[in-house]
């Protein structure tokens, strides 16, 4: 009888265990290889008494249409806290939204970019103990996304995962558990969005808002363009200030974004030139994997296929990659002890 109490109460334990892919744009919380939370990293907030009004959709909603008194702010910062106190809450918000309360405090595994530094790791950590966690794992994002999207990165093998998130790319090429070659940029999805407000500014002197450049993105976005498409936005003009219509193409988009798309190439292509011998050639024929929210602009693949000369594949469902690799080093004692491992040697 005892035991079985025990076994249950471990099953309920376990069963609060999650991964969060804390990002710049989105927060994704996944529980047992299943993304149960998917909202924008944003909070709003009252000016004057700092009081939380709304946290993730219903906050990126109020983006540009607050009072005065009001502001919509993302506390993450190319994948890193930039708020600390405003972090905090938002990750309590979403915890408790996906954990009844009850004793068991979860164990959390958190993706964090590969170039955080240890202050950036430790208020990561601080913020989760904070919101409520029991345990607190740091994994990089580009391991988590290679878990996530299937690559076996316990085998002696070399393969190659670019992550291209809201405000970070992260690029790593993982054998034996570990990453053996790789680096991190601030330059992704956000960039490409300022990119095409630039864009439009400069071209037609019509001011767009982020969810516009966003949306323009989404729809007629293309990294290696083989047809033209066209997308009817509203923006103001800024010599009269009134709202117009403008009629936008895939080509236009095109040479708003190259900028940041070829900085990504280029982050690949050096990873490439700073790999063994050995392992460059099992990720010839492994390929590259591509996962996060830009691998999902259409053709980056074929783009990066041209540049690289390499197989390159989108993973399957990319977007949630990071949170259910996080979610799945909680299953898997060796990956988890590992990590454990790495915390104990960086106090």
């Amino acid at each position: 009888m005892r035991e079985g109490k025990h076994n249950s109460a471990t099953s309920m334990r376990l069963g609060r265990d999650i991964g969060i892919d804390l990002g710049t744009a989105n927060t994704l919380v996944c529980r047992k290889g299943e993304v149960i939370l998917n909202e924008p990293s944003v909070v709003a907030i009252r000016k004057d008494t700092k009081e939380i009004l709304a946290v993730g959709s219903e906050a990126k909603a109020m983006i540009g249409r607050t009072p005065g008194d009001i502001v919509a702010v993302q506390p993450m910062l190319d994948g890193v806290i930039a708020d600390y106190e405003v972090t905090e809450k938002m990750l309590n918000y979403f915890i408790k939204k996906c954990i009844r309360p009850s004793l068991f405090r979860p164990r959390l595994v958190v993706g964090i970019p590969r170039g955080a530094t240890s202050v950036e790791r430790r208020a990561v950590e601080e913020a989760a103990f904070k919101a409520g966690a029991r345990e607190v794992y740091l994994i990089e994002e580009p391991m988590a996304a290679a878990i996530g999207a299937g690559i076996p990165v316990e085998e002696p093998t070399g393969h190659m995962v670019v992550d291209i998130g809201g405000g970070t790319t992260e690029i790593a090429v993982t054998s034996l558990g570990g990453i053996v070659a790789g680096r991190s940029i601030r330059v992704a999805g956000n960039a490409m969005d300022k990119a095409i407000i630039l864009y439009l500014r400069r071209a037609y002197s019509i001011v767009v808002g982020e969810r516009t450049a966003e949306e323009i993105k989404i729809k007629i976005g293309n990294a290696f363009p083989e047809e033209d498409e066209e997308l009817e936005i509203r923006g103001r003009n800024l010599v009269t200030g009134l709202p117009v219509n403008l009629v936008v193409h895939t080509r236009e988009i095109h040479e708003a974004i190259s900028e940041p798309l070829s900085e990504i190439v280029r982050a690949v292509k050096v990873t490439l030139e700073e790999t063994k011998p050995e392992v460059a050639s099992d990720i010839f024929e492994n390929g590259i994997i591509l996962t996060g929210g830009g691998a999902l602009i259409k053709n980056i693949d074929k783009l990066l296929k041209h540049e690289t000369n390499l197989p390159v594949f989108v993973a399957e469902e990319p977007l949630f990659s990071v949170a259910r690799g996080t979610a799945l080093v909680l299953e898997h004692h060796q990956m988890l002890k590992n990590l454990k491992s790495r915390k104990s040697k960086n106090r």
